[in-house]
């Protein structure tokens, strides 16, 4: 029995040193502060009548606040729901009402948002709010402290303690079920797949909704310390580099494409870091290479998902292997206890041999337990006997090193963003002007891909690109709006009705299928 928000019970770390650093708020918390704050909100938490098992929401920007709420939710054995502040109305009400959320977690710029999504709520009994309070909203600061005598809920392995909410191809977002067991396991594999030290400085540019985060919960796992960035400005994002002598570098391809055209010098601001993540999508070979010859710095390019906790259940290029990297293709290895196998596309239960294509397979401790009240969607790619059916393709070479190729499905994956083109188009077809659309994923080289729409206007209509744009702001998070627009007579279909998304991106993105 236990719980993940023991590591910061850790007896090893001294309790002042920096765990945490907001440097927009000039803030730095302590290992000992971040537990007193985990506690204050836990036990906060509890005297609202939440207890092991319910589900609570975080609705907030990348902050410490976000962070704390994760941790005080487990710490009392409650089950945490990540959203993101970018959310609108109704995509925060889906995750809410699907989770059965009691509470939820925001701040002044998310309780107008919260509060008309409790009227359609009716699990919702509960509004937290940082830095504000009124008629049934409960102040984050009005928390006493715990008792010094508060321990973390004994939780076993398999208890459930978070909901990630990641989409299908039919765009209804399902909820990755994730236990105390599954983190414990994928931070102690990020922690050696990095091999992260005590003195390493970690600069973090994931989004905290995202589970992308934990790769900075592993670093609280090693001792070492976490700078958040809230969103990734190229020169704010070396001024940090700088300032804390970091030695780790978040990244993903759009960050490792901005480095690669930086300006001449940028390599002696970055002379503290060992490595650098990648993950989230493709980065590209021509990226890659240059990255490398012009820095010197080790890529950790790697490959997980949601279900996984990223590399929890994954594979990655491990820094002191080179070879690895395979001429600046493959996303590496298995870490950890993980299984990787080759599945024919239509029978998984036929592996494929070394060199073959088909569906990758994950198995291993940090694997979800599946989809949250979803039996069949779960059936679909949890297999009976552990091995979770990503819907990537690719391939595994003679030595075990793995490469995609290709995704099963039509999602997008922008910056490390999943976008899913029914979820999109099921917006635009709302606009008065548009008789049909097809939403599809198009080369980016600095975002690896970016959502493009394909538009049938009904007669006698007319409609500009920012007329566009304004409307699906208007209903979707800033990052799931096409970037672009593309006027069509007419969508290819299959017989009049399966649309054919693979004929738009050869037309349009230059994508060969």
């Amino acid at each position: 029995m236990s719980n993940v928000t023991t590591l910061l019970d850790a007896k090893s770390v001294p309790e002042a040193k920096a765990a945490l650093v907001c440097p927009s708020r000039n803030e730095t918390y302590s290992y000992l502060k971040l537990r007193e704050e985990m506690n204050r909100v836990g036990n906060g938490l509890c005297s609202l009548g939440i207890k092991k098992g319910d589900r609570v929401c975080i609705y907030l920007d990348s902050s410490p606040e976000y962070l704390i709420s994760y941790f005080a939710i487990w710490r009392i054995g409650a089950v945490a729901v990540p959203t993101n502040i970018v959310y609108k109305g109704e995509e925060l009400l889906q995750a809410v009402c699907d989770a059965g959320a009691c509470a939820i977690i925001t701040d002044v710029r998310g309780v107008g948002v919260v509060a008309e999504v409790q009227k359609k709520a009716p699990s919702l009994a509960h509004i937290i709010c940082v830095g504000g309070a009124g008629t049934g909203v409960v102040a984050w600061e009005s928390f006493p402290p715990a008792p010094a005598s508060m321990r973390a809920a004994n939780c076993a392995m398999d208890d459930l303690c978070h909901l990630q909410y990641t989409a299908g191809t039919t765009g209804t977002p399902k909820g990755a079920m994730l236990t105390h067991g599954n983190w414990m396991t994928a931070l102690d594999a990020e922690r050696e797949a990095l091999r992260l030290r005590p003195d390493d400085v970690y600069l973090g540019i994931y989004p905290m909704g995202h589970v992308g985060l934990s790769w900075g919960f592993a670093m609280l796992r090693a001792g070492g310390t976490f700078v958040m960035m809230e969103r990734f400005d190229p020169e704010h994002y070396l001024a940090l580099v700088e300032k804390y002598h970091v030695t780790v570098l978040a990244g993903m391809p759009p960050v490792i494409h901005t480095l690669v055209h930086s300006a001449p010098g940028t390599e002696d601001r970055l002379r503290t870091a060992r490595l650098i993540i990648s993950g989230g999508g493709q980065l590209l070979p021509a990226v890659w290479e240059a990255f490398d010859k012009r820095y010197h710095i080790p890529v950790a390019n790697s490959y997980g998902l949601s279900e996984t906790i990223v590399i929890g259940s994954g594979t990655t290029t491990i820094p002191e292997y080179p070879n690895l990297t395979r001429h600046y293709q493959s996303v590496g290895v298995a870490v950890g206890y993980t299984e990787v196998m080759i599945v024919d596309v239509d029978d998984p239960e036929t592996e494929m041999p070394a060199g073959v294509a088909g569906e990758i397979a994950l198995r291993g401790p940090s694997v979800a337990q599946g989809y949250w009240n979803l039996p069949e969607a779960t059936a679909a790619v949890f297999r009976h006997d552990g091995w979770f059916l990503t819907g990537d393709i690719g391939y595994i070479d003679g030595e075990g090193i793995l490469y995609i190729t290709d995704r099963k499905k039509d999602m997008i994956i922008m910056s490390g963003w999943k976008i899913y083109p029914t979820e999109v188009e099921n917006v635009v077809v709302q606009h008065p002007a548009v008789a049909d659309v097809a939403v599809f994923g198009v080369p980016d080289e600095r975002r690896g891909e970016i959502p493009v729409a394909a538009v049938v206007l009904k007669a006698g209509t007319m409609l500009t690109e920012g007329e566009f744009e304004s409307f699906c702001r208007v209903h979707l998070a800033g990052y799931k709006v096409p970037r672009r627009l593309i006027i069509v007579n007419s969508l290819p279909r299959v017989h009049g009705w399966k649309l054919l998304r693979r004929t738009l991106r050869e037309k349009f993105g230059g994508i060969r299928s």
